[in-house]
């Protein structure tokens, strides 16, 4: 895929924020805690254990649930008439601009630049021992994949499985998940370069450390 950095860069500059939007879970009364504009908190603490601010709290047979926010951002497009009403579920009560700083743009980017390997399953995820060492080496060359290498175990239900890499060949660039965690489907494991890509991928970082203010 050819990717026009120039472009990419002009976006996130004049929109450098990503949206979340927040749609009501089920059923129920609606009764906003939060304005048009504050700034919200996500989860915080080590283990993510402190909610974040509470946005609101939805009440069905008056069994209140309070709702809060996953994200660190500003609010934007609340829908203050809805609060006090009756709403039905998926309906859209606001939206949580996040603020994107230079090591997320990076990030984005980087996910339309290499191929990446996705978890299957909701399941737990480790590399391979092998695979460990040579990612803690940290070598300019990096760790070499190419379709079908075994390099990552999925656990799941007390039963461990090897999973064949699919993708092209490259190497890996970029790991998104701590040994062992419980990883969602869908949620990518790691990502790939393409030999010929790296250059871009080196630009990207360089152009975006010296020319992006967090």
């Amino acid at each position: 895929m050819d990717i026009n950095l120039n472009d990419l860069l002009r976006q996130y500059k004049s929109h450098p924020y990503e949206d979340h939007h927040i749609d009501a879970p089920h059923t129920g009364v609606v009764t906003f805690k939060v304005k048009e504009g504050q700034e919200v908190k996500g989860p915080s603490g080590q283990w993510l254990h402190r909610p974040g601010t509470l946005l609101y709290i939805l009440e069905r047979e008056k069994n209140p649930k309070k709702i809060t926010s996953s994200f660190t951002g500003k609010v934007a497009s609340l829908r203050t008439e809805l609060h006090g009403t009756f709403v039905q579920a998926g309906e859209r009560l606001l939206t949580v601009q996040h603020r994107l700083n230079r090591d997320e743009i990076i990030d984005r980017i980087l996910r339309k630049v290499l191929h990446i390997f996705r978890a299957p399953q909701r399941a737990r995820y480790f590399f391979t021992p092998e695979t460990v060492t040579f990612l803690e080496k940290k070598t300019e060359k990096g760790l070499s994949l190419s379709q079908g290498d075994e390099i990552i175990i999925m656990s799941l239900m007390k039963r461990d499985t090897f999973l064949p890499y699919q993708g092209p060949s490259g190497i890996i660039y970029k790991v998104y998940f701590q040994q062992g965690e419980l990883v969602e489907q869908d949620a990518p494991l790691f990502g790939v370069c393409l030999p010929e890509k790296l250059p871009f991928v080196q630009k990207v970082i360089q152009r975006i450390r010296t020319e992006w203010d967090d």
